[in-house]
């Protein structure tokens, strides 16, 4: 929806952090760092119902049905009851994605 954002950056071996590596910026901690080193393929599995969000990354659990308290810095406006693009965006230095899926749930 463009106004939550997980950074997706090379922390490994960093301490966790809500800026760095499966953070929600600003927001939430991961439980622990599960970054893999740079040069290798992360695997992010994420998922957001309102604002409570889970984010699974590289096979480990490191946000867990947490609320969002409020939108992030790159949010593009505030109104959270309205549907949103999903934006990827690169900030401090080069990023691959590959094999996006995007699941929606039926109602």
């Amino acid at each position: 929806m463009n106004r939550y954002e997980v950074q997706v950056e090379d922390s490994y071996g960093k301490d966790p952090d809500k800026i760095l590596f499966g953070g929600i910026y600003g927001f939430l901690t991961p439980n622990e760092m599960a970054a893999k080193p740079a040069g290798e393929w992360q695997i992010f599995d994420i998922t957001l119902v309102g604002r409570k969000v889970t984010v699974e990354a590289n096979g480990k659990s490191i946000i867990t049905n947490q609320i969002i308290p409020g939108i992030t810095g790159g949010a593009i406006d505030s109104n959270e009851a309205l549907p949103g693009p999903i934006l990827l965006q690169g900030d401090h230095g080069p990023v691959e994605f590959r094999s996006i899926s995007i699941q929606i749930p039926e109602n």
